[in-house]
C-alpha cells in the first residue's frame, strides 16, 4: 500500500487519467454535438469526383509497380531528412561524419541501382 502512495505513482496515474480524458473528450463531444440528417439522400452513398459522374467503379486495383515507385520515393525522402541536418552541422562533427555520410549515400545508391536493374522504376 505504501508503494501506491509514492508521489511518482500518483503522478503517473494522474498523467494517464488526463491523457485518457484528452483522448476521449473530443470523441464524446463530437458524438453529442453532431448534426444528424432526418433522411439519407441517395447521393450520400455515391462516389464524388469533382461534380462529374463517376467513370467506372471506385475500387480499382493498382499495379504493384505503383507502390514500388512510391517506396523508392520514400527512400530518397528519408535520405533527404537525414542529409539536411548533417549538412547544417558538418563543421561541428568532424571527418568521421563525412565518411559515414558517404557510406550512407553509397548504400542508398546501391538500392537505387538495384531498383533500376530490376526495372522497378520503368513506368508503362
Amino acid at each position: 500500500m505504501e508503494m501506491l502512495l509514492d508521489p511518482t505513482w500518483i503522478a503517473a496515474v494522474v498523467f494517464v487519467a488526463i491523457a485518457f480524458v484528452v483522448a476521449v473528450a473530443p470523441l464524446v463531444g463530437a458524438r453529442l454535438l453532431r448534426v444528424v440528417a432526418r433522411n439519407n439522400p441517395t447521393t450520400k452513398f455515391t462516389t464524388y469526383e469533382c461534380g462529374e459522374v463517376p467513370d467506372g467503379l471506385a475500387w480499382l486495383q493498382f499495379h504493384p509497380r505503383y507502390y514500388v515507385v512510391a517506396l523508392v520515393f520514400v527512400l530518397f525522402d528519408v535520405e533527404t531528412v537525414f542529409i539536411l541536418p548533417w549538412a547544417l552541422n558538418i563543421r561541428d562533427m568532424g571527418d568521421i561524419a563525412i565518411i559515414e555520410m558517404f557510406v550512407f549515400i553509397f548504400i542508398l545508391m546501391l538500392g537505387w541501382v538495384y531498383a533500376l536493374r530490376k526495372g522497378a522504376l520503368k513506368w508503362q
